[in-house]
């Protein structure tokens, strides 16, 4: 079923005669266009896409055949009549964005009846459709390439920011919309820091960990490597060995139906029981789809949530020693009929720079 029958199915049943959609993934999502000025109204029988001239004429080649593309003089006008001619007053916004002055601007624009939608789009969006595992899958390839060519560059001389920026360069000049989040690259003592930032400093002997990713057709990937720069030592080798028993015991759980919550603590349970109880800090993956931090999530917290047909998910343990160093390794899955497809082909062995 497309994505917008979905949405349609739920607002029959949430008693919506329209949706006011202003979230731009979510508009993405609904429409297949991406656009910084307009909104999707959806009505019972007719769908639109409202918009300016800078973007008129590529809404009209891109977007969804099942939306009329509009750009009205007075939008409040054109959104007052369309509201008028529903068969009940109750239109749904997306209260996870809209702030509260949107809000209150709405109501006092309007003479109907503002409801929530809650997750109505967000749960809707976890179930990846092919030609959207496609799409990540293209991502994640152009992600896998900027891995074994940022490997060929590492020396002692490059700064952190220098390895960052070499990711970035090498996934926009081969296919890349963008970077999906910021690059982090952080070596020596700051590789304790999971989501350290990259220093205008050459690399720091111990662990260098990369953690970036490609946006492709608006879709996002996300990997993590960890790499030594130098030698390393026992220490270092149980440490990285510990970090990807646990992932690698997770990767074998993972399959249709399996709890999110048993998927973290598979692989939290043997980081503890190592001797490193602690020291893996956040939880074991998220969603990745649109945004970068999607639902489900893979936490101690996740509830009864259990993985779904189509969820794609990190899979990413980690273990920070503060003040010393830190390992995390990622990669990114989608949930089949089968089992897993993993999307990341990167090599996972310990890997020395020196």
């Amino acid at each position: 079923m497309k994505a917008l029958d979905r949405i349609k199915e739920k607002m029959k049943a949430e008693d919506l005669s329209a949706i006011l959609v202003t979230n731009e993934k979510n508009i993405r999502y609904l429409c297949g266009f991406s656009f910084t000025d307009g909104f999707l109204l959806i009505t019972e029988t007719v769908n639109y896409l409202v918009t300016d001239f800078r973007y008129f004429e590529e809404a009209k080649r891109k977007a969804s055949s099942s939306f009329d593309v509009v750009m009205p003089d007075l939008r409040t006008a054109f959104v007052a009549d369309i509201f008028a001619g529903l068969s009940t007053k109750n239109v749904g916004y997306e209260d996870f964005s809209v702030t509260c002055a949107e809000y209150r601007e709405l109501s006092e624009k309007y003479t109907v009846s503002f409801r929530p939608i809650g997750d109505m789009i967000l749960s809707a969006r976890e179930a990846k459709s092919e030609s959207e595992l496609s799409k990540i899958a293209a991502a994640q390839k152009i992600t896998d390439a900027a891995f074994s060519h940022v490997l060929k560059l590492l020396t002692p001389q490059i700064t952190e920011i220098e390895v960052a920026l070499e990711l970035e360069y090498f996934m926009r000049r081969n296919g890349a919309d963008g970077i999906a989040f910021e690059t982090i690259a952080v070596s020596g003592d700051a590789s304790a820091l999971p989501h350290g930032h990259p220093r205008p400093i050459p690399l720091r002997n111990g662990f260098l960990t990369m953690d970036f990713g490609a946006v492709y057709e608006g879709y996002c990937s996300d990997m993590t490597r960890t790499v030594v720069i130098g030698r390393a030592d026992a220490e270092m080798r149980r440490l990285y060995g510990m970090v990807l028993a646990a992932q690698k015991a997770a990767l074998e759980l993972a399959a249709l139906g399996v709890s999110c919550a048993a998927m973290d603590k598979v692989a939290r349970d043997l980081i503890d029981a190592a001797g490193y109880k602690g020291c893996f800090g956040h939880s074991l993956g998220h969603g990745v789809g649109l945004d970068i931090h999607e639902s489900p999530r893979l936490s101690a917290r996740a509830g009864e949530r259990r993985l779904t047909l189509g969820d794609v998910v990190t899979v990413e343990p980690g273990i920070y020693l503060e003040g010393k160093y830190g390992c995390r390794i990622e990669d990114m899955i989608a949930v089949t009929r089968d089992g897993i497809r993993n999307f990341t082909q990167s090599p996972k062995e310990l890997i020395e720079i020196f």
